[in-house]
């Protein structure tokens, strides 16, 4: 026990960390989801602009791209931590009562959207090393391969894309 050197560590069932994290248990978060909220590939989710969206946000996105579009873990990380990020930008910046989800897939790409009633936007910041916030569009730029804003009659659609292997 490195660096605990005559300390006792405590010898649990392991059931509290498998509680906590699990693949399968993502899985069944996943599914739940997708049956609560709807699938966003079929059409627009709307989900209430709240902090603990993003995991649902998040959660959709992973269920949607690995599982029913059966690509791969790298690809599916991505579009998770992205997807995360624009809707941490709705959530903070916009002020709505709710946003949309929508995921998309054409021959060799996905795209995802994230809609909110807002006009104003987005800003891609300079970042430096020591930055504790405004890194999300800097993600995003960095691991995209496009992204942008539409600006809708009421709000906006901020996506982005990313190139995949069809098989």
């Amino acid at each position: 026990m490195a660096g605990l050197e005559g300390m006792e560590q405590p010898r649990g069932d392991g059931r509290a960390t498998a509680s906590r994290w699990s693949p399968t248990a993502e899985d069944e978060r996943a599914l739940e989801a997708l049956e609560l909220f709807g699938n966003p590939t079929e059409a627009e989710v709307p989900l209430p602009s709240r902090p603990e969206s993003a995991a649902t946000a998040r959660r959709l996105t992973q269920v949607v791209i690995l599982r029913q579009w059966g690509l791969g873990a790298k690809i599916t990380e991505d579009a998770v931590l992205l997807v995360s990020e624009l809707v941490g930008n709705a959530v903070r910046h916009t002020g709505a009562r709710v946003f949309g989800l929508r995921l998309r897939r054409r021959r060799g790409w996905i795209r995802v959207e994230v809609r909110d009633p807002s006009r104003a936007l987005p800003c891609l910041m300079p970042v430096q090393d020591m930055d504790v916030s405004g890194r999300g569009l800097f993600l995003v730029d960095k691991l995209a391969d496009r992204w942008g804003v539409d600006l809708l009659p009421r709000g906006k659609t901020t996506w982005f894309e990313m190139r995949v292997a069809d098989r």
